[in-house]
């Protein structure tokens, strides 16, 4: 039986406890076609992922979104849906949090922005993700 932590008032409890850190994070490349992004995505159930380059720096997000956007224009204007790249359609204009940024502040964040997930970085280099859920249950174990 697992032991369910309780958290007090007076800790501290910050991003990088409840954030998926970068090991265990599916991320995507620029030159990643976006059949095969829509194709991890489902696969993994995942509603958007980061894309990042060789040095883990990221670059930019592929949502759910924006391969939908694909679709739509690939059927409108005749375009194969295959012979894109991820960085074709990536939101480019990223907003990260920090590790040490503090959860009732992430969920401030959270409200301000309207995203689901926010790229955790050390500078430009991603070090996990955070969600809206991962706040949820943060929250869940406070006292």
């Amino acid at each position: 039986m697992a032991i369910k932590k309780t958290i007090t008032k007076e800790e501290k409890i910050l991003v990088s406890d409840y954030m998926v850190p970068r090991n265990q994070l599916i991320t995507f490349t620029p030159k990643l076609s976006i059949g095969e992004a829509m194709q991890l995505l489902v696969t993994n159930n995942i509603a958007g992922a980061c894309v990042v380059n060789e040095h883990d720096e990221i670059l930019g997000m592929i949502s759910e979104g924006d391969c939908m956007r694909k679709i739509a224009n690939s059927r409108y204007y005749n375009i194969p849906l295959h012979d894109q790249t991820v960085e074709e359609y990536m939101e480019t204009i990223i907003e990260t949090i920090n590790g040490d940024t503090n959860i009732f502040d992430a969920a401030n964040q959270f409200c301000t922005s309207r995203r689901n997930r926010f790229p955790v970085a050390d500078g430009n280099k991603i070090i996990g993700q955070i969600s809206r859920k991962d706040v949820l249950k943060a929250a869940l174990e406070m006292k």
